[in-house]
């Protein structure tokens, strides 16, 4: 592979759009395929392909099938549905013409659940748009990334000047089990000078950015019980304590008064940022309730970025609908553990499950099960590499990017880092703050979409060994 070094000024200067008509041409371009990448976005978003559902695997199947036959119809001559035990996942090679780099390109096919349909202002899986989005699941988290792809290869006639691999996973939305395995079996196949990986997003509709850091995960279940069996609560309430109580405390012991986390040993890196976000941008993107105010100390990107975070995902009780006047014995809870760049999040499970078997009240059982953890990410964002792409982004959208954490958690990144320990990772993407990942009303800025295609297509342009 050839080496992306630091090297003299202008030795990776932009290949194919050196001056500003070249770079008009790629954004021509991409601008001339958009319709056909949308129409073929849409039939993707059509295809219901939640990895999470086993009764919808077959689905996932079908993704994967329609995603390999786009990448073959858009020049890719290696194409192959592969799996290792999991998900299916698509590899296509171009191979690079002599002395250019490989560009890797990654996205995944899998989507979240939907969810209540009813919630939705369209059905979730037939793309509609509206005021200049594509509504739709998947939309934007990641078919788009795949979209973005599509449009890059297109702009070139299915010829980049440089060699390209699209990797796109089945199952990233249920945290990649098979992933590790898939990177071992193919290595040869995936091997790369860069990486993008377009599963990532915008300051803003208007302003780009670059991710350079992402929060690690790590989750339990925690189960309370005080009781070998129901009680009345006339006659023992006030004198035996029930586990819903103690659950309910337990889990009030994880934030202080302000809502930061109170847990002891967990890391913290000092704020690497100036750009905050306005309190009532934040009420509005967040949909907070009014009178609901904010948790934490810190500006909202320190919280986001550069702090870690616990929410409680799940409590399983007796019902609403199903309660009577009786001590309840057991209850048990899901805990999310985001763990801020630079902590380690098996240390940090441990530190959770501590807090958890030391904090209840009242004498109670507390049983832990460790769930899964994920690594978090702090990207080095210099070199030859990231200067062609703040390049390429700049030619785009007409804006420098910003270089911006990530409050959510990628875990893969730091699978793509040890697997490739040479090669450049990128995390850019087409989402933006509205876009509403894993939520209800997930939505595409149409004119995002374009912006993003148009600066990977420059970007491999920018990678391409320069004439003369």
């Amino acid at each position: 592979m050839r080496q992306l070094r630091d090297s003299s000024p202008g030795e990776y200067r932009f290949g194919t759009a050196t001056t500003v008509a070249g770079v008009n041409d790629v954004l021509a371009a991409v601008q001339a395929v958009l319709p056909s990448v949308r129409a073929d976005l849409e039939d993707l978003i059509r295809i219901e392909s939640v990895w999470a559902d086993p009764a919808r695997r077959v689905e996932v199947v079908r993704s994967a099938e329609a995603v390999a036959g786009l990448l073959t119809a858009a020049g890719f001559p290696d194409v192959e549905v592969v799996a290792a035990g999991g998900a299916p996942a698509v590899i296509a090679r171009y191979p690079a013409p002599p002395g250019a780099p490989t560009v890797l390109l990654y996205a995944h096919h899998d989507v979240q659940p939907e969810g209540d349909p009813a919630q939705w202002i369209s059905p979730p899986f037939e793309p509609t748009e509206k005021d200049g989005r594509l509504y739709g699941r998947g939309s934007a988290d990641d078919k788009a990334g795949i979209a973005c792809h599509l449009a890059a290869m297109r702009a070139f006639g299915g010829h980049p000047p440089v060699g390209v691999t699209v990797f796109v996973e089945g199952e990233e939305e249920s945290g990649s089990p098979t992933l590790r395995a898939l990177l071992t079996a193919h290595r040869e196949a995936l091997a790369a000078d860069v990486i993008v990986i377009a599963d990532s997003g915008n300051w803003s509709t208007e302003l780009p950015a670059l991710t350079v850091s992402l929060r690690g995960l790590a989750d339990c279940v925690v189960e309370v019980s005080t009781l070998e069996k129901g009680l009345h609560s006339g006659i023992w309430g006030g004198v035996v304590p029930d586990a819903l109580a103690v659950l309910v405390r337990l889990l009030a012991s994880l934030h202080d008064d302000d809502g930061n986390v109170a847990i002891a040993g967990l890391y913290e890196p000092p704020a690497a940022t100036d750009l905050d976000i306005p309190g009532e941008q934040v009420r509005a993107e967040a949909g907070l309730l009014p009178g609901v105010t904010q948790v934490g100390s810190g500006t909202v990107p320190q919280r986001l970025w550069h702090k870690p975070s616990i929410t409680v995902i799940g409590i399983d009780t007796t019902g609403v609908d199903a309660a009577s006047n009786t001590l309840i014995p057991s209850a048990r809870a899901k805990i999310s553990l985001r763990v801020a760049p630079g902590g380690d999040p098996a240390a940090h499970l441990a530190a959770l499950r501590a807090h958890l078997e030391s904090h209840a009240p009242w004498g109670a059982r507390v049983r832990v099960v460790d769930g899964e953890v994920g690594a978090p990410y702090a990207i080095d964002a210099t070199g030859p590499v990231y200067d062609a792409a703040r390049a390429a982004t700049e030619s785009a959208w007409g804006v420098a990017p910003v270089d911006m954490g990530m409050g959510g958690s990628i875990p893969f990144i730091a699978e793509f880092a040890a697997a490739f320990p040479d090669a450049t990772i990128l995390v850019t993407g087409p989402e933006d703050p509205a876009s509403a990942a894993h939520s209800i009303n997930e939505s595409l800025d149409l004119g995002v979409l374009e912006k993003a295609a148009g600066t990977e297509a420059l970007l491999l342009a920018a990678l391409a060994p320069a004439c003369g």
